[in-house]
């Protein structure tokens, strides 16, 4: 007989129980200094500073806080969640433990060192400082950043006023302007923010990506787009448990079909299932299995072992998974 791979079933509410332990969302798991949050950034692989901007993505000020929907504080100044937060997101990119910049979606996010040269693979495909000229001329860079990577291939590392100064955008008005040019720069990894100067006056210290990082960026130069497309898909789904292909897509900047191939890999590998219903939100889900209660496990497995034939397959899978999430015996 034909062997049948019955799907699972899970609630929200598991899931959400699950990613309480994964995005340390609990007490007993929370961030209280510098090494536990070091951690947690090399066990999730990347994560978003203050918000998650409604994708399933870890938070280290949630991480911080130990609760899964902690409220954002009145005074954030006097806070100490958020000043814990604001201090590490300085200290681990300062002393190069790991990446910090405007990244994914633009917002501000920690990648551990391990996993980023997937996004130097990824992102710049290859290309190196010295191409950023050609990336202005196909119109992929915008003027202003232009001039601010003229200004670093020339001098770097750079403080925000001398380099507002070099770029012709100390004006008040043009801080937008410079802003946006230096976040774009960012989401393109041309160049990286390495420190953040408090006297006499709060500004950044801006350098290139390959000075700060050289090591890192070797190495994301000698992965293929694919097997870069793989590790951040792989490590995505390692921590949020179940995720669909529109969301990696829109959350890495990534074509469906980039997503589809890589989901195939590691379906060839066996630790996910695909189309799977998760009780409480819409569609079909992708599961990462290693990550489920043992009991929704083993009635999947028990399920396969005994699929029931014709009519009667649809009732014993579901009498499997009821039992399972219930609590009972497989038979």
């Amino acid at each position: 007989m034909r062997e049948v791979v019955l799907p699972l079933h899970i609630t929200c509410q598991q899931l959400e129980a699950i990613r309480d332990r994964t995005f340390h969302r609990l007490p007993h798991l929370r961030i209280r200094g510098e090494q536990s949050a070091l951690r947690f950034i090399r066990k999730v692989g990347f994560c978003f500073t203050f918000s998650t901007f409604g994708f399933s993505a870890p938070c280290l000020w949630v991480a911080v806080c130990g609760r899964r929907h902690p409220r954002w504080p009145r005074h954030t100044h006097h806070d100490p969640g958020v000043l814990l937060t604001w201090e590490l997101k300085d200290l681990l990119p300062a002393k190069r433990l790991v990446y910090y910049g405007k990244l994914l979606k633009g917002r501000p996010t920690l990648v551990s060192l391990e996993l980023f040269p997937a996004f130097v693979a990824l992102i710049r495909e290859g290309r190196r400082s010295g191409d950023y000229l050609a990336d202005y001329r196909d119109g992929r860079l915008s003027r202003t950043a232009l001039r601010i990577m003229d200004a670093l291939m020339e001098e770097s590392p750079e403080i925000t006023p001398r380099l507002r100064r070099r770029t012709g955008c100390e004006a008040s008005e043009r801080t937008r302007e410079f802003e946006r040019a230096m976040a774009e720069l960012q989401r393109k990894l041309w160049v990286v923010k390495v420190e953040e100067i408090y006297e006499p006056s709060f500004c950044y210290r801006w350098d290139l990506l390959e000075n700060w990082l050289p090591e890192q960026v070797r190495k994301g130069e000698g992965l293929s787009r694919d097997d870069a497309v793989l590790q951040i898909v792989r490590e995505h789904l390692t921590h949020a448990i179940a995720s669909q292909e529109r969301i990696m897509a829109r959350l890495f900047d990534l074509s469906v079909p980039e997503v589809e191939r890589a989901l195939g890999r590691l379906a060839a590998e066996g630790p996910i299932t695909r189309g799977v219903p998760i009780r409480g939100l819409p569609g079909r889900w992708v599961l990462w299995q290693p990550a489920l209660p043992r009991s929704l496990r083993d009635a999947s497995a028990a399920a396969t072992r005994s699929a029931p034939r014709g009519d009667n397959l649809k009732k014993g899978a579901k009498r499997l998974m009821l039992n399972a999430q219930q609590g009972l015996p497989h038979g």
